[in-house]
Order: C-alpha cells, then structure tokens, then sequence
C-alpha cells in the first residue's frame, strides 16, 4: 500500500495541474491526501517540521534580494544607457545590433540573477531598432528569446539559490561551477549570430553608415559611464561570493543597495520607483516560497511513502548504466520544462535524480550543472516555450509566430553544443569549485 500510494502521487499531481489549479496548490493539496491517507493525523506534525525546515535554509532569504535587483533595474532605464554603450562598440560588426542585444541580457542577467526580466526589458528597447535597420524577423526572435533565457545559467541565477537546498549543494559551488558554462553559452549565441550575418548579411546588416556624432573622448565616456557602475556592481554580487568575501545572503543584500545606488548615479531613482520594485519582489517571492514550501512537503511525504525507494530499486533491477539514467531524467527535465515553471520541475526531479545518480558515483554539482542547461533549453523548445509566449506579448504584428519558431531552433541547437561539451569535458564545470573552494571533485562516468 505504501508503495503504490507514492507512485500514485506524481499522476495525481500532473492531472490537477493540467486540470488548471496553481501549482502550489496542488503541491499541497496531493501532500496532505497521500500524507493523511498513510499518517492520519500525525501528518499535521510532519508539516510543521517541513515549514521549519524551509524557513531555516539561511540560504533562501537571499531570493527576494536578488528579485529587488532585478525589479529595479527592469524599470530603472538602466538598459537604455547600457545597449546605447555596447551598441558604440558592436554596432560595425555583423548583426551588431543583435549581438549587442546579447552581450545586454548578459550584463542584465549577471546584475540582477532574474530569468526572464532581461526578454521584456531588452525586448521592448530593441525590436523596433531591429526591425527599422532591416534584421530577419527569426533572427531577432531568437536573439531576444535567447538572450533573455540566459539569467538561468549567468550566475547570480536566483535559479541557482532555489535549487541548492533542494539538491543539497552548496550555492557557492553552483554559482562558480556555471560561470563557465553560462559564458561558452552566451559565446556560441554571439559566433552564431557573427558567421550568420557574414554569410548572409541581408539578416542582420552592419551600422557602418551610421556614424556616432561626437568624439573619440565622448564615445570612450559613454562606454565608460554606463559600464563600469555596472561591473562594480557585479562585483558587489558575484565577486565577493567567488573571493569568499560573502555569503550569497549577503551579496544579495550588497546588491540590492547596489541597484539603488545606481539608479542614483543614471539620474533614474524615484521613490515611486522603489515602491513598486519593493511591491514586485514582495509578490515574485511569496508565489516562489509557496510553491517552494508545498514542493518540500511533497517530496518529503513522496520519501516518508517510500517512493524514492521504489524508484532508487528500479534502477538497480534495471540494471541501467550512469548514462541511460542521467538520459532518462534528462529527458523528463526536457518535456516537463514545456509546461511547468522551472521551480516544480526542479521539486519534482532533482530530489530523485541526485539520489539515484549519487549513488552511482556521479558530481552533484556537475549534474545541476546539466539541469540548469536543460531546463534552459526547454524554456526555448516549441511549441509550448514560455520564453516564445513572453515574445508575443511584447513584440509587434508583423512578427508571426512562425518567424518566431524558426527564429529559436538555431539557439536550441547551440544547447545541445554547451551541454555536449560540459559532458565530454566536466572540468568546464567542476574546475573553477575544486579551486576556490578547495572542493573534492565528485565521481564522473567514464
């Protein structure tokens, strides 16, 4: 009974969500049912315990400080100043625009750790320039798309600090393990874009004729006003934490005093603005922590039914290989990312994977690493991708969404390139963590 009662959990769990109740909701709702069915009224104590557990992880409180980072440098104006800076320096070269627009999502995503923000933000400034100077309709989907999905794998990732407690990985270890990755990423976007408009440069013609009015000294003062707060403030953030200055709470805290005083320096601080910055995190972070707080009590009655067990024993009987599992739920992280957020998926699968593949001698770190690439890919992946949806919403009628599917599989591809070089080559992964935080390197399969 036991056993049947915890692989009935995750079918109960999928009908109600496709059936349209919130997923926190529905987190809760199939914990209390299975739990009270097996526990009775014990359940209520089980609960309790799970809610301390959750409020205890140090770690999490820095959740709401990195979404105030990015709510305030998503209506601060700060991207304006920052695309007109990288905008001087790539606006010669092809598909400059478009490779402005990624270099942007980076900084935006190193700045504020927020997925998604960096699409509307980038997205609203960009597409008409785009559209005015001639680029592929496909061309500035993907890139927007793209660009905007990078805040998963670009470290600050608040992805990353949600994921830690669940895989039980430090989140210092995380945020070092995916700088590289995140940048080999951001890298191949770029080359992508630099040999597509070489070949064909009708899809994204170089700015040679626009010539910038004003001097050498000017454009050098541009670059330099709008960069470097930027970096200084990257630094308060994801410095501090690689150097072992700080913790990620407390980087978090550095940063989002960061994000005030540079809407201070670009002249775009108003109280208003910070009101409703504050309002905006107060909401993001209530609707992560519930779904967070009900993934918890999930997992926690799915292992009390013993169904890790059932699962843990069906790998071994199966007699399956480190790569058939870590391709199994690959490929489980890949079709739930068309249709949950990355929060459930990660409640769902990762308690279970890390479980079984720990076993079987593989890196926690190395495998989030992987995950974290997944589920990005997902986010792009017709015909359910939410980052296609955040488009439309934000783009104008002459991009179909036709030009839009086209315009992604391109850069899904370009995953598939990152994810197959972090598995022939780990180290891309697990270097950086072994160095600064002196981390014993975890099993890898050969």
């Amino acid at each position: 009974m036991t056993i049947s009662l915890g692989l009935m959990m995750f079918p109960a769990l999928m009908i109600l969500i496709f059936i349209g109740f919130p997923v926190a909701f529905s987190l809760f709702g199939v914990a209390v049912l299975f739990g009270y069915i097996r526990f009775g009224d014990v359940l209520v104590h089980q609960l309790i315990a799970k809610v301390d557990d959750v409020a205890s992880y140090y770690v999490l409180s820095a959740v709401p400080l990195f979404i105030f980072m990015g709510c305030m440098l998503e209506k601060s104006g700060v991207s304006e100043k920052l695309f007109e800076a990288v905008h001087l320096v790539t606006r010669k070269l092809p598909g400059g625009l478009a490779i402005a627009t990624i270099i942007l999502c980076v900084f935006f995503a190193a700045a504020s750790g927020v997925v998604g923000a960096a699409e509307s933000v980038v997205g609203l400034m960009v597409i008409s320039v785009m559209l005015r100077h001639g680029y592929d309709k496909g061309l500035i989907s993907g890139t927007i798309c793209a660009g905007g999905s990078l805040g998963t794998i670009i470290p600050p990732s608040v992805v990353v600090v949600i994921l830690s407690p669940i895989a039980g990985v430090g989140v210092g270890n995380l945020f070092v393990g995916i700088m590289f990755p995140g940048l080999i990423l951001a890298g191949l976007y770029i080359f992508y874009i630099l040999m597509r408009c070489s070949i064909w440069p009708e899809d994204g013609p170089s700015n040679e004729e626009e010539e910038f009015h004003g001097s050498i000294i000017r454009q050098a003062w541009i670059v330099l006003s709008s960069l470097v707060p930027l970096f200084g403030l990257i630094f308060s953030v994801l410095g501090t934490i690689m150097l072992g200055w700080a913790t990620p709470t407390e980087a978090g805290a550095m940063g989002a005093i960061g994000t005030i005083i540079l809407t201070m320096l670009y002249r775009t601080f108003r109280l208003g603005l910070l009101r409703d910055a504050f309002l905006k995190a107060l909401r993001v972070t209530a609707m992560i922590m519930t779904i967070l707080l009900g993934g918890m009590m999930f997992a926690s009655i799915f292992v009390a039914l013993g169904g890790l067990g059932v699962v843990r024993d069906f790998f071994q009987t199966a007699n399956l290989t480190v790569w058939p599992t870590m391709l199994i739920f690959m490929l489980i992280t890949f079709i739930a990312g068309f249709v949950l957020e990355f929060i459930s998926i990660m409640i769902i699968v990762v308690p279970v994977a890390v479980a079984v593949l720990r076993g079987m001698g593989v890196d926690d770190v190395w495998f989030c690493i992987m995950f974290l690439i997944v589920i990005q890919t997902s986010y792009l992946t017709p015909p359910m991708a939410p980052a296609i949806f955040f488009l439309r919403g934000i783009s104008p009628p002459e991009i179909r969404l036709a030009d839009m599917y086209r315009g992604v599989v391109p850069f899904i591809a370009l995953h598939f390139v990152c994810l197959g070089l972090i598995i022939i080559f780990p180290e891309l992964a697990l270097w950086l963590p072994e160095i600064m935080f002196e981390r014993l390197p975890g099993g890898t399969p050969n």
